[in-house]
This record gives structure tokens, sequence and C-alpha cells, in this order.
């Protein structure tokens, strides 16, 4: 780290520190703030520091320096595009005694039409209790491990343990519960087909049981009135119960006499072979080819090495819905209308990108970058700006992008999906 002097817009002479992105964030904003410092390279377009990127008015310096792309964005930025950005850390927490939920809608993030995601945890023993919803629900353990139970069309059950980095996918109105296991429970990534999604919409056993008169029970289950007279008057949603015991005796009490379910609910995401695998990361791509029962949510799980790139591509078939699980990036959209934004992204993010725009995420931190791409759509596709290049005639491209021969040689040829390769 060099200090240096920097000419001024208005003519005055200004000590600035020099430092890479990289740098900028081990340093930390709230020290470069009470420095009064400004990078160089984060200036607006002006190759140093000036009115144009000082902020002398109140701020959030630690707030600035977990989004450097919006308080400095990089000169290639242009129009109004709207915010594809929002931190968990930012919703509302409901919390209960067998754990807490939070969620993020169209309500939080108004881009994400198609998509809404929940982040939950559940205590050992902790229940998410029996219920259902009307969207599909997709998910995803980030912590722990978990027992799933649902049942399928034919009425036949399925029971299964699920680990981190486990999937789960449960059609609309498919009734299903989750438990935390034993030694800490688990905390899991809950994402549905529909933006408007909210967990507050669900329907819940408790509330099912309360808002039907007793007598009509009792005839339905040809039991005595009395038999319900302790009914929680409240939706338990998430509640403290006792660990279960061993997988093989609730698999046999759920089977009846039906059986189990011949459809697997579940499905082990590391035990999946990489799908694409170069020197700046990988990808494993889960859809309804390899995990048959998601039928309207597909999946990319990648991780992006440091300095390494998610190359520039985009989706044709679907929005893409983003949660990042580790490390530090950056991604620019290039929407319609000359309009492009980047910002940047950690642990806890969600983030989303309109159907065909172009788009990057690239690794600005010193440890792996891993996140999901999620789309509403059996299958995942995309389009590589490179593959689409080196698959045009040569001349044409040359003649848009005004490169020599060399250099449209050295496009690689093939989707890289990762780079460098």
């Amino acid at each position: 780290m060099t200090k240096t002097t920097a000419e001024n817009t208005n003519g005055t002479s200004a000590e600035t520190v020099k430092l890479t992105r990289r740098g900028f964030l081990g340093f930390g904003a709230a020290a470069l703030a009470t420095a009064g410092a400004v990078p160089a390279m984060l200036g607006a377009g002006s190759g140093g520091p000036g009115r144009n990127s000082s902020t002398p008015g109140p701020g959030n310096p630690p707030l600035d320096g977990e989004n450097l792309d919006a308080a400095f964005p990089p000169a290639t930025d242009a129009g109004g595009y709207p915010t594809f950005k929002y931190p968990f850390a930012f919703s509302n927490k409901r919390m209960h005694d067998g754990g807490w939920s939070r969620e993020v809608t169209v309500r939080e993030l108004p881009l994400s039409k198609s998509m809404a995601g929940v982040d939950m945890r559940l205590t050992a023993g902790g229940v998410r209790e029996l219920h259902w919803h009307t969207a599909g629900e997709w998910a995803f353990v980030l912590y722990g491990s978990a027992r799933i139970t649902v049942i399928d069309a034919e009425g036949r059950s399925f029971v299964s343990d699920v680990k981190q980095n486990d999937l789960w996918y449960f059609p609309s109105g498919m009734p299903h519960s989750i438990q935390g296991l034993g030694p800490d429970g688990t905390e899991f990534l809950l994402v549905f087909d529909d933006g408007n999604f909210s967990e507050f919409g669900t329907v819940l056993l408790s509330d099912t049981m309360r808002h039907t008169p007793t007598e009509v029970l009792a005839k339905n289950f040809g039991l005595p009135e009395s038999a319900f007279k302790d009914l929680p008057q409240n939706e338990l949603f998430i509640f403290q119960a006792e660990v279960p015991g061993a997988l093989a005796a609730d698999q046999a009490a759920a089977a009846g006499t039906l059986g189990p379910s011949p459809h697997d609910f579940a499905f082990r995401t590391l035990d999946l072979p990489v799908s694409k695998r170069t020197k700046g990361g990988e990808v494993r791509i889960v859809d309804s080819r390899k995990f048959t029962v998601s039928t309207t949510i597909a999946m990319a799980m990648v991780t992006v090495h440091p300095g390494g790139l998610r190359e520039l591509h985009w989706h044709p078939n679907a929005d893409e819905w983003q949660y990042y699980i580790s490390g530090k990036g950056r991604m620019s959209i290039m929407a319609s209308g000359a309009r492009a934004r980047t910002m940047d992204f950690e642990a806890g993010d969600v983030g989303y990108v309109e159907k065909t725009l172009g788009h990057y995420v690239e690794n600005t931190g010193d440890t792996d970058l891993v996140f999901l791409e999620m789309f509403k759509s059996d299958v995942y596709q995309d389009f590589s700006l490179s593959e689409w290049l080196a698959h045009t005639p040569p001349e044409l491209v040359m003649a848009h992008l005004r490169i020599d021969r060399a250099t449209y040689d050295a496009i690689p040829k093939n989707e890289s999906v990762i780079m460098p390769l």
C-alpha cells in the first residue's frame, strides 16, 4: 500500500491511498473513512478521486464497504436499472421456541416476480409443522440435518433424512413436514416457484383443525368430540418437540398399508458428478433430468475460485434467483436500452437476473465464491457469449468488435462456464 498525490477536479491536490479492490475489502471501509481516504481506482470513471466521487455528507461506511460497486460504480455502469440484490439480513425474522424463519419475496425484491425464498432454522427436535403450499417447494440444506416427510399423489409416504448440501422438492399441494435432527438441528433455504409466495400463506394442520367444527371433526375421523378438546388455538408454525428416533421406525410406521412412495423427493447434490470443471471453478447442474420430481425448479451450484469469473452468459428460458453461500463477488447485468448496473454480494445475499439479460459473476475475495442459481423451469439452459462469438462467421464478429483475427481466434470455442479454463 503506497501513498500518492492525486489532482482533484477543482485543481487542488489530495492525498489518497492506492488499493486494489481486494485490498480495500481487507482494509475495511470504516478504517478508510477514519483516514479520509478514497481509493483512486474506485472513482466514477474520472481516473481518480474528486468532487464526483467524494461523499462529504452523512453516510454509512461499513455498508458502503460491503457495496463498493454501488458507492463507486464502474464507468461501464449506465442508466437506471433497478436493484437486483436483497440481503436476508434485512428480512424480518420470526422467532419460535423451535427455531426461526425469514423471507425474501417480491415485496422485498420487486424484480423477483417468479420466485421467492425463505431461510429457516430448526433446533434439534424443532418442527416445521405439517402443512402444504399453493407453490412448489425446493430446498437446499445449508447446515446440519433434518428429517422430512411427505405423501405423494397416491397417498404413499416418503420419509428421509437430509444433510448439508442435500436437496428436496415438494410439488404444490403435497402435505409435508420438516424436523431438525441432532446434534444441533438444521438451517435450510426454501425456494418457491412464485414471487408472491409468503411463508405467512401456508396451509397449516393446526389452522385446518381449529377452523373445522368439532362435530365435523368427530364425524370425519369416527371419534367422539371430546377427543379434540385440547386442539391448539393458535398456529404452531415452528415448535419444539423431542428429537425423532430411528429413521427406519418412522418409515415403517408411515408406510401403513399402502407402502412407501416409489418417488425420491430428496437429492444428494454432492453425489452428482461435477457438470463442468475448469481452473477457475466448477458447477453442478440439477434439474428434472437428474432430480425427476423437481418439475418446476432447476438449479446450478457454482463454485468460483479466487480471481475466477462465471463467464458472460444469459438464460433464455427463465429468470435466475440466486443465493450466495460463501465468499465475496460482484455481478454486472447488461439490460436493454443501454442500461447496466454492478452490485456486490456475500454470504446470505439474494440476487436476481431477469430472463435473457447478459451478466457475469466475478470472485472479488480471497476464498471460493459459492452460490446457487435457480430457475422456474424443469431444465437448466444458458447461452455463453464466447461460444456465440466463436460460432459466428469470423469476419462478422471482427467487424462488430473491431478486433483482429488473432484476438478472434483466442476466444474460447466452447462454453467455458467458469474462467480461466
